[in-house]
């Protein structure tokens, strides 16, 4: 039987969930995720649990903060003065927005604290400093490296 190697492109379902039990991301209801393994489209941790992985086989797997999304960079937390939002505009704990770096690229940033004249904004990924657990199904393998396979 056919195992998962680098370079194989394949489909999985998956249900991801922090290590206190709260589900962050499922496949359910909707197509298995294909990506090909070891290209860095996903996580290390993902890619290297699907690696040896047969078709239809299903498996848990443990992924420790630095191969997930890595540790929380004290670096990404901004002050932002309040001044500075939009008019009309109230900015609260939890609202998700998007700021622009110098060269224009989206960075999703969380509001996690608003004081009178400055907002503390969160840029690290919502899933940094979490080490996360995946239920993971094996659907296909769709093609592999030198061996892809092109559906008409």
């Amino acid at each position: 039987m056919q195992q998962v190697k680098a370079g194989d492109t394949v489909k999985v379902h998956y249900h991801g969930r922090l290590t206190n039990g709260e589900t962050f991301d499922s496949s359910e209801g909707r197509a298995p995720l294909e990506f090909e393994v070891g290209s860095g489209m996903v996580i290390r941790g993902f890619d290297d649990g699907v690696m040896g992985m047969t078709i239809g086989q299903k498996k848990t797997i443990e992924i420790p903060v630095d191969d997930a999304y890595g540790p929380k960079d004290p670096e990404a937390i901004i002050e932002f003065p309040i001044a500075n939002f939009p008019p009309g505009m109230t900015p609260a704990v939890g609202m998700q927005l998007a700021m622009s770096d110098q060269s224009g690229r989206q960075i999703p940033v969380t509001i996690v604290d608003v004081k009178p004249d400055i907002v503390v904004l969160d840029a690290n990924h919502q899933l940094a400093g979490q080490d996360l657990i995946f239920d993971l199904e094996l659907v296909e393998i769709v093609g592999g490296a030198g061996n892809r396979i092109i559906m008409p």
